[in-house]
């Protein structure tokens, strides 16, 4: 395995992982290490805050544990929707549009790949700008829920100035809550919850089975195969590093570039360590060139 120590990024790059990305066909897996260059902190990286985000089952605990959630979620809501695509993120969906990348699997819920004009994504673990009801199943866009927020609770985001923290989920870290107002369903007066996948839930099998066959779709009948690229994971939960040893079982190169360890160093056929806007904006001038 090539491992790069972050000293001359780019030519590393280019040496190492430029072979098993040119020429044939590429699925990219992205975690929160590529959105922290739009200002999203993510959970694990080097000097990363210590997070402990809410579990699906307090979520369903109670009034209390959803008047935490979405005070915290109302406030970081209106900050994450500023946040922009970054150089990581323009660089994939060049790539795609060069015909070098097949497609995106994002474990993350911000939908900056989208934002960045990238047309395959999968959004493993769903999207933030989505709103779902866990009684009807109706869904419905945030930003209606974010201005039925705003009614229940005038002033609560003016309240907090910019220097309280957002943690990685994108929620802001508040002191109190008291006195917030949940909204329920417009349709049936359920819960309401983001539609994006908490802790202790699963990703809907559909979505997983796709995933998969994104995969497998790099091992062609003939020739050599296709390549994994994962981008800002530390693989650290089943959920992204399962396609990773997917792609190692089925003999697909898998090339990560992340800062600092992952659970997939071991499988990696090169390990770029890295910043994600750095390293890809490198591969996608280097594909630029035609080298």
């Amino acid at each position: 395995m090539g491992v790069d120590t972050g000293s001359g990024l780019e030519s590393r790059l280019l040496d190492q992982a430029w072979p098993l990305l040119a020429d044939r066909p590429v699925v990219a897996l992205t975690g929160a290490g590529l959105s922290t260059d739009s200002g999203i902190p993510d959970y694990r990286g080097p000097g990363s805050p210590r997070a402990t985000p809410m579990t699906f089952d307090e979520f369903r605990s109670g009034e209390a544990a959803r008047r935490r959630y979405w005070a915290r979620s109302h406030v970081g809501w209106a900050r994450m929707r500023q946040a922009e695509p970054n150089a990581g993120h323009r660089a994939l969906a060049e790539l795609e549009l060069a015909g070098r990348l097949r497609g995106v699997i994002t474990q993350n819920v911000d939908g900056l790949h989208r934002a960045a004009g990238q047309r395959t994504v999968v959004d493993l673990h769903g999207r933030l700008a989505e709103v779902i009801c866990l009684d009807c199943r109706r869904r419905g866009p945030r930003p209606e829920l974010q201005r039925r927020l705003a009614e229940l609770n005038p002033g609560f985001v003016d309240t907090y100035g910019a220097e309280v923290a957002s943690a990685p989920d994108g929620d802001a870290v508040l002191d109190s809550v008291a006195g917030f107002q949940v909204a329920d369903c417009p349709a049936c007066g359920g819960v309401l919850k983001p539609d994006v996948v908490f802790f202790g839930e699963n990703v809907p099998p559909d979505r997983v089975a796709l995933c998969y066959a994104m995969v497998e779709g790099l091992l062609p009948e003939s020739g050599p195969p296709g390549a994994l690229l994962v981008a800002g994971s530390s693989l650290a939960v089943q959920s992204g590093l399962r396609f990773v040893r997917r792609a190692h079982k089925l003999g697909v190169p898998v090339v990560i570039v992340n800062r600092g360890w992952t659970r997939g160093d071991e499988l990696a056929t090169v390990k770029v360590d890295g910043g994600c806007s750095e390293i890809l904006t490198a591969l996608a001038r280097r594909q630029g060139r035609g080298l």
